[in-house]
């Protein structure tokens, strides 16, 4: 499933959004995000998420070119069973380096940063459903290899929304763009190759 089957649909539509071709245009509302209380006490469930809903075990992937600018602009992609429930998987600026950020949230939120090779391409992103464990991982522009990021649990349900997430929490007007959205089968559980 690509960007072209238009199977997609918006929670919480940005004010400024094109297709064009593979490529999604984004440009963000006014602090926007996800999150859920841990360390910061607050709930927001306004940022930007366009998605379809997958049945059964998956891999999505997708490749995220941003104006990194103010902190915490993000994007990446994100499941979501509903508000409680929810995973995101990006690059995040913070204090003025763009980190892989990962946030799993059941019922609250925790956050992991690592620091990754980034090109001037944007970076290839995948997450894989192997029944209760979400897959992090990105494509290192070093090697061409695939990078394991997070193992996360996740709950285990028939169905899930899957697709492209970005936010702005500290601002309006974060412009991202999203290429060669895909859905499809698992890849193989092997870890280490």
């Amino acid at each position: 499933m690509t960007v072209q089957d238009k199977d997609l649909t918006w929670l919480n539509p940005p004010p400024h959004h094109s297709i064009d071709g593979d490529a999604v245009h984004v440009r963000t509302g006014k602090e926007t995000d996800f999150w859920r209380e841990t360390f910061y006490d607050f709930w927001r469930d306004n940022g930007h998420f366009l998605y379809t809903r997958v049945e059964g075990d998956f891999t999505a992937e997708v490749t995220v070119t941003g104006r990194y600018e103010v902190l915490y602009d993000q994007a990446g992609l994100m499941l979501r069973l509903s508000e409680t429930h929810w995973i995101k998987a990006g690059i995040e600026y913070t204090d003025g380096v763009m980190y892989f950020s990962v946030v799993v949230t059941n019922d609250a939120s925790d956050w992991s940063l690592a620091t990754i090779p980034a090109g001037p391409d944007g970076v290839r992103i995948r997450v894989t459903r192997h029944a209760e464990t979400i897959r992090v991982q990105y494509l290192d522009v070093s090697d061409g290899h695939w990078k394991p990021v997070r193992l996360a649990y996740f709950p285990v349900s028939k169905a899930v929304d899957v697709g492209m997430m970005c936010c702005s929490p500290q601002r309006e007007g974060f412009e991202v763009t999203f290429t060669g959205f895909s859905v499809g089968p698992p890849i193989s559980r092997d870890l280490h190759g």
